[in-house]
């Protein structure tokens, strides 16, 4: 009894001393869970905010691109009714408060654009003694007209208004102007009537084309001086007769430039004349601008007068401009064709600071066309009656639409980025004054005419170059000289080089691209053949090296510890890097007639100082230290019982290397290799400060490129907010964007499918 009793006690105490050790273990655990539930939460809430982040950045950058998906959009605001029949010419200023109505007797009418009110009747300054029998108009944004006379002269005048701001509201006051003084020229010393007149102010003065009553073709320049003291204006001109065509011209224009002339005839043919030297002045070809038994019922020039916008009386609409043949002579040529309207094309109003145009037909509809882009951005109609007169906002924010009936409609208008359609992007494009279709991005320019080039295919080809050649250079280096310090390199040295090319990483790649602008470049053109030896000749010299070594006696051998023989080599390439570099001069002088660089000109490889190479050498540097890092700590980490298992298998070194490591680190080389991949694609100092900045199309190692981070820190900054400039920027962003995710996504993909095939080793 005494003896159980003194058990039981023990037992009791023995619980009892347990019952604290219990109760914390129970809280350490209880605390482990929630730890553990708080880092899979804090984890899991991380992951989400970082998808969360990255939605955000696409949401953001679509919505700024996404107006340029937009077609344009008209909304009418107000009708009214021209008693004036005879009406020449339709026209809006700049604010959209004036329309200005020529008529064909010499009167201008500016009325109110919103609801007809006639605000100012001004009489053009024609001569009494004879009557009005052609009108025309030069460029639209110039306000210049012109009337052609019975007696053979002509009145040229331009539209003009002026403003002031009387208690602070702005008030404009239209007038005309006569750039040559108020008497009408002479334009036909014969004094016959200018059936079809053209006019254009050129930088040497006005030249005036007409198509006489009697069949002629005349050209005439005139040059007008005003005095400073007097004011008085002398003029000067000349008379020329140009070969006939050989129908008799319907419509008359003539270039900016004053070096062009196009006739288009009643069968549908346009007459190409030079007359850049109008006493040599002749016709250069003619070419069927509609098809057969069809007529050209409107003619005008696109902003720039170099596109010529023709329309059919079958609906149809082209463009059309000189393109220099391989016998060095221009030929009018058609560059592309637009959605066709239902009825014949009555009239033509181009932009005035763009490539686009609005058209109206014999049915009532208009269709608003942009050039560059190939869109059509809307086709719509608007009366059932033909439409006879067009006139466009200056700035594109309304249009006036005149009928066969007088009725005149009034739309508020919105087109803001015509110029953007997925062929301009991606597509060639074939620009004025070039020769074919191409890729071009250049988005500005110090001409009023510019046409915006928007291809994105130059940029993005740019950004693939960079880094193609940038992973060229990088990957080999940093994959092996990360295997050799994780699996043989002595730990002492692996424990200086690691840290050592680690701290290359936080090196910022502005100086980086700096030292490779304004160093390495030149040096690189200096010394080319020494480039090239170099990556020639270190490589023999090391397994020349690596080989004398493996043949000295085992004892000589053994006074080095394993893994330091690596820094043996670092003598052999310093000595090779040098011998290549002084012999480079000699080599230009036996090969390559003293300069390596001539010599590939003359051979026809173009080279930029500032290339695909410099960039290459320079954003690898960049770009090692991320794919050494990762991948040697993921050789460093494969098991070491896979590997001394296959070295007790009888496999060298070597073997297991490529047989063992390689394949389990895989996943791990994969993701350094995209992860390095993914900083070169959007890396934007080096190539800003290193490639030249030229946006064009090819993989040629000594010229430079654009990429689309590089344009992007460029040209935002001087683009204008919201502009077409402004949210192309945006799309390049985005691009850019979508191509490393991607990649990412890919490479995340990728190294799962690694991951999973050697994850039984």
């Amino acid at each position: 009894m005494s003896d159980s009793s003194s058990k039981n006690a023990g037992q009791v105490e023995k619980n009892q001393s347990r019952l604290p050790e219990e109760a914390r273990r129970a809280r350490l655990k209880k605390w482990r869970r929630t730890k553990d539930r708080i880092s899979t939460y804090g984890v899991s809430a991380g992951g989400l905010g970082v998808v969360f982040a990255l939605a955000l950045i696409f949401i953001y950058l679509f919505y700024e691109v996404f107006p340029l998906l937009r077609s344009a959009e008209i909304a009418p605001v107000s009708s009214y009714v021209l008693q004036d029949e005879d009406i020449a010419h339709f026209a809006l200023e700049r604010y959209n408060e004036l329309a200005a109505v020529h008529t064909r007797d010499g009167r201008l009418l500016f009325l109110e654009a919103a609801d007809g009110r006639l605000r100012k009747e001004l009489l053009v300054a024609l001569p009494e003694d004879a009557a009005v029998s052609s009108f025309a108009t030069g460029d639209p944004s110039e306000g210049l007209f012109i009337y052609g006379l019975e007696d053979g002269r002509a009145l040229i005048a331009r539209t003009d208004y002026r403003l002031s701001y009387p208690q602070d509201r702005r008030h404009i006051e239209p007038q005309i102007k006569y750039p040559l003084g108020a008497d009408a020229v002479r334009v036909d010393p014969q004094g016959a009537a200018l059936r079809r007149v053209a006019v254009q102010e050129t930088g040497n003065g006005f030249s005036v084309a007409a198509a006489t009553e009697d069949g002629r073709l005349l050209l005439a320049v005139y040059t007008a001086t005003t005095s400073l003291f007097t004011g008085e204006v002398s003029l000067r001109h000349r008379e020329y007769v140009l070969p006939s065509p050989p129908q008799q011209g319907e419509k008359l224009l003539i270039d900016g430039a004053g070096r062009n002339l196009f006739v288009a005839d009643a069968i549908g043919a346009i007459h190409y004349y030079d007359i850049s030297d109008p006493a040599a002045a002749h016709l250069v070809h003619s070419v069927a601008a509609v098809a057969a038994g069809e007529t050209v019922t409107a003619l005008e020039f696109l902003k720039g007068s170099v596109s010529l916008i023709v329309g059919g009386s079958d609906g149809t609409l082209s463009q059309w401009f000189l393109v220099r043949g391989d016998d060095n002579v221009q030929q009018l040529t058609r560059i592309r064709d637009f959605l066709r309207h239902a009825g014949a094309i009555t009239s033509l109003a181009p932009e005035y600071n763009r490539k686009g145009f609005v058209a109206g037909d014999a049915s009532g509809s208009i269709g608003i066309h942009y050039a560059t882009s190939h869109r059509t951005l809307l086709m719509e109609p608007v009366s059932d009656k033909p439409l006879h007169h067009l006139g466009l906002s200056p700035v594109n924010t309304a249009l006036l639409t005149l009928n066969a009936d007088g009725s005149v409609r009034n739309f508020d208008l919105d087109n803001r980025h015509p110029q953007v359609s997925l062929s301009a992007l991606w597509g060639k494009v074939w620009y004025e004054g070039r020769e074919g279709p191409t890729y071009v991005w250049q988005s500005s320019s110090g001409s009023d005419d510019f046409e915006s080039k928007f291809s994105l295919v130059p940029l993005t080809l740019g950004t693939l170059k960079a880094a193609f050649f940038a992973m060229l250079f990088a990957v080999p280096l940093a994959i092996m000289a990360a295997v050799y310090s994780a699996y043989f390199m002595t730990r002492a040295l692996r424990g200086v080089v690691k840290p050592t090319i680690e701290v290359m990483e936080a090196l910022p790649t502005v100086i980086l691209g700096f030292l490779a602008g304004l160093w390495l470049a030149p040096f690189i053109e200096k010394n080319l053949p020494a480039v090239f030896a170099i990556f020639l000749f270190i490589p023999l010299a090391m397994i020349a090296a690596s080989f004398l070594w493996s043949s000295l006696p085992a004892a000589f051998r053994a006074r080095i510890s394993p893994g330091w023989e690596g820094a043996l080599l670092v003598p052999v390439v310093l000595l090779v890097g040098w011998l290549c570099v002084s012999m480079s001069p000699l080599v230009e002088v036996w090969f390559f007639d003293g300069s390596m660089r001539q010599w590939l000109t003359d051979v026809g490889i173009t080279y930029d100082q500032r290339n695909a190479l410099v960039v290459g050498i320079a954003m690898g540097f960049a770009v090692i230290p991320t794919i050494f890092s990762i991948t040697e700590d993921a050789v460093f980490n494969v098991p070491k019982h896979l590997t001394q298992g296959s070295m007790a298998l009888g496999a060298t070194p070597w073997q297991t290397v490529l047989g063992v490591v390689i394949p389990t680190a895989s996943p791990g080389i994969f993701s350094a290799v995209m992860i390095g991949f993914g900083r070169a694609v959007g890396e934007t100092m080096i190539v800003l400060m290193a490639t030249g900045n030229s946006p064009i199309t090819n993989f040629n190692i000594f010229e430079g490129m654009r990429t689309l981070s590089a344009n992007i820190a460029v040209e935002l900054p001087e683009t204008a907010v919201a502009s077409t400039h402004f949210r192309v920027l945006f799309l390049s962003a985005l691009v850019l964007f979508v191509i490393t995710f991607v990649l990412n996504t890919v490479a995340e993909v990728v190294r799962q499918r690694l991951r999973k095939r050697y994850s039984s080793l």
